[in-house]
C-alpha cells in the first residue's frame, strides 16, 4: 500500500518542476505538463517541443488536461484529511502500519522481535516462528520490564541513601572543624597564658635584679663620693700650707705633719655587679619548655571519635569515653560501630612493644583490648581472637572473663582500678595488669598481622549502675640530658 502510495506520487508529479500537476495541459503526444512550467520550458525558443519525447504541437495554447486536474485534487485531498486525521488521534488510537503492505501491525513475532502485519506472518521469513497478538506481547514484555524495573529501584534507593549519609557527612565535616578550631584555639591559648605568664615572671625577676644591683652601684658610688669630698679637702688644707711662707711652713709643719697620712683603702670595683645576662637567656627555649611539662600531659592511645558508636560521648581531649544515653545524630560511616557501643584508638599498631592504662574504677561493666582493623564494625560482635579480637571484660561488677574462643572466667585477688594493657606483636602477646600490684589478669598468644587498634567499650547497664566512663591515664614526661660525645 505504501508502495502503490509511492508510485501514484509520481505519476501525478509534474515532470518539470517535480510536484503535483497545477492546472495540468495534455500535448498531442499524450505527455501532460503544468500549464505555467510549459510555458517557461518553451518561451524563448522558436520551436514548440515536448520536453520529454520533442514532438512538435501547434502554437496554440494546448488543451486543459481536465480528468488528470480532478484526479490530483481528489488525491490531495485524501492525502490531507488522512493527515488531519493521524494528528488529531492519541497515540494510543493511532494505528501503525506495515511499512511493506500497509496493514495494521497485529502480531510480534517472538523469534525476530518484529511486529508484523496479517500479510506479513505468511512470509518465508517468519514461517515456523512463535507469533503472538500484540496485546498479549505487550502484556509479556511489560512485565519482564516491570521486574527487570525491582533491582533498579532497589539500587536507586541505595544510592539515594548513600548520597543522604553523604550530605549528613558534609554537615558533621562542617560541625567537626569548628569543633577541632574551636579546641585548638582553647589549648594553644592556655599555652600562650603559661607562656605570657612565664614571660613576665622572668621579666619580673630581671627587673628586681636590675634594680637591686642598680642600688649597690648607687651605694657604692656614694661611699666612694663620700672618700673623694673628705680626700679633696685634705688635699686643699696641705695645698694651703705649702703657700704660707717659710717660717709659717716649719711653723704649722709639726702641726700639719699627720695630714698628709691616709688610712683610706684604694677602692675597687665589686664583682657580679653587672647583670647576669647569661642566667636569663641560657637554654631559655629549653627551661621554658622545660617548665612546660608541668601541665602538659601525655596519653600514648588517644581515642578515634570517628568510631565511637552513637550512644558514646568521647571527651573533648579524647581520653575519655562514656555511654552517654543520649542517640547522637553521626554519620554512619564504614569506620563507626553500630550497635555495639565501641570505640578504637586513633593509632594502630604493625610491630614493636606498646603499653597504655586504663582507669575503670568502680564501673561494674567494660571492655578493654586490641582488635584487628580488619574487625566487623557493623551489627553484632562476637569478641574472639579469630574474629580478630584480643579483650577481657568486666560483668556484673565481679565477673572478669578472657574472650577466648570459649569465655575464660578470671579470679583476681582484688578489683583493679586500672587495667594496664601491654602489646608485644612482633612475640603475638597481649598482656592485661592490675598496676597497683603488677598481678597479671591474663595473656593472650597468638600470631598477628595487619594492624592492631586499642579496644574500648564503657558498657551500657539499663539500670544506671554502671555509670562513668573509661579514661586512658597519662604518663609521667621527663627530660633527659646526654652529653654529646
Amino acid at each position: 500500500m505504501a508502495a502503490g502510495a509511492s508510485s501514484l506520487d509520481e505519476e501525478l508529479c509534474c515532470s518539470i518542476c517535480s510536484d503535483f500537476f497545477k492546472d495540468p495541459v495534455v500535448l498531442k503526444c499524450s505527455h501532460s505538463f503544468c500549464g505555467v512550467c510549459l510555458q517557461n520550458c518553451c518561451k524563448g525558443s522558436s520551436s514548440r517541443e515536448c520536453p520529454l519525447c520533442r514532438t512538435r504541437f501547434p502554437e496554440e495554447d494546448p488543451p486543459v488536461n481536465i480528468v488528470l486536474r480532478n484526479v490530483v485534487q481528489s488525491f490531495l485531498k485524501q492525502r490531507n484529511e488522512e493527515r488531519v486525521a493521524e494528528k488529531s488521534d492519541t497515540p494510543e488510537k493511532t494505528a501503525f502500519r506495515c511499512e511493506l503492505h500497509g496493514q495494521k501491525l497485529l502480531l510480534f513475532c517472538e523469534d525476530d522481535h518484529e511486529l508484523l502485519c496479517v500479510v506479513c506472518q505468511t512470509a518465508k521469513k517468519h514461517r515456523n516462528h512463535q507469533l503472538c497478538p500484540v496485546e498479549e506481547a505487550a502484556q509479556d514484555k511489560k512485565g519482564d520490564l516491570r521486574a527487570s524495573l525491582i533491582p533498579l529501584k532497589e539500587k536507586l534507593d541505595k544510592f539515594t541513601n548513600v548520597k543522604q549519609e553523604c550530605e549528613k557527612t558534609v554537615k558533621h565535616i562542617k560541625s567537626q572543624s569548628q569543633q577541632t578550631e574551636k579546641r585548638i584555639k582553647e589549648e594553644f591559648e592556655k599555652l600562650h597564658q603559661f607562656l605570657r605568664k612565664e614571660e613576665e615572671a622572668r621579666l619580673d625577676v630581671l627587673r628586681k635584679e636590675e634594680v637591686q644591683k642598680s642600688q649597690r652601684m648607687k651605694k657604692k658610688i656614694e661611699n666612694i663620693s663620700k672618700q673623694v669630698s673628705i680626700l679633696s679637702e685634705k688635699i686643699r688644707d696641705i695645698e694651703k700650707a705649702m703657700e704660707a711662707g717659710d717660717i709659717s711652713f716649719l711653723k704649722m709643719m709639726k702641726d700639719n705633719k699627720d695630714k698628709p697620712q691616709c688610712s683610706l683603702q684604694d677602692p675597687e670595683l665589686p664583682s657580679g655587679a653587672l647583670i647576669d645576662v647569661a642566667k636569663h637567656l641560657g637554654s631559655l627555649n629549653f627551661r621554658v619548655w622545660e617548665k612546660m611539662l608541668e601541665i602538659v600531659q601525655y596519653t600514648p592511645v588517644t581515642l578515634d571519635p570517628n568510631t565511637a558508636d552513637r550512644w558514646l560521648s568521647v571527651s573533648d581531649d579524647l581520653t575519655s569515653v562514656t555511654h552517654s544515653g543520649v542517640y547522637q545524630q553521626l554519620p554512619d560511616n564504614p569506620e563507626r560501630f553500630f550497635p555495639c557501643a565501641c570505640v578504637l584508638g586513633s593509632e594502630g599498631f604493625k610491630s614493636g612493644k606498646h603499653s597504655w592504662e586504663v582507669k575503670v574504677g568502680n564501673k561494674t561493666a567494660w571492655d578493654v583490648g586490641v582488635v584487628a582493623k580488619s574487625v566487623s564494625r557493623k551489627g553484632v560482635i562476637t569478641c574472639k581472637p579469630k574474629d580478630g579480637f584480643w579483650v577481657v571484660s568486666l560483668r556484673n561488677g565481679e565477673e572478669y572473663e578472657a574472650w577466648t574462643s570459649e569465655p575464660t572466667r578470671l579470679r583476681l585477688k582484688r578489683k583493679p582500678q586500672r587495667v594496664r594493657v601491654q602489646l608485644d606483636y612482633d612475640r603475638g602477646e597481649v598482656s592485661f595488669f592490675n598496676p597497683t600490684d603488677i598481678s597479671l589478669i591474663y595473656t593472650f598468644k597468638d600470631t598477628f598481622t595487619g594492624t592492631l587498634y586499642p579496644f574500648f567499650s564503657p558498657c551500657l547497664i539499663e539500670d544506671g549502675s554502671n555509670a562513668g566512663a573509661l579514661k586512658i591515664c597519662p604518663v609521667l614526661v621527663s627530660v633527659t640530658m646526654m652529653s654529646s660525645q
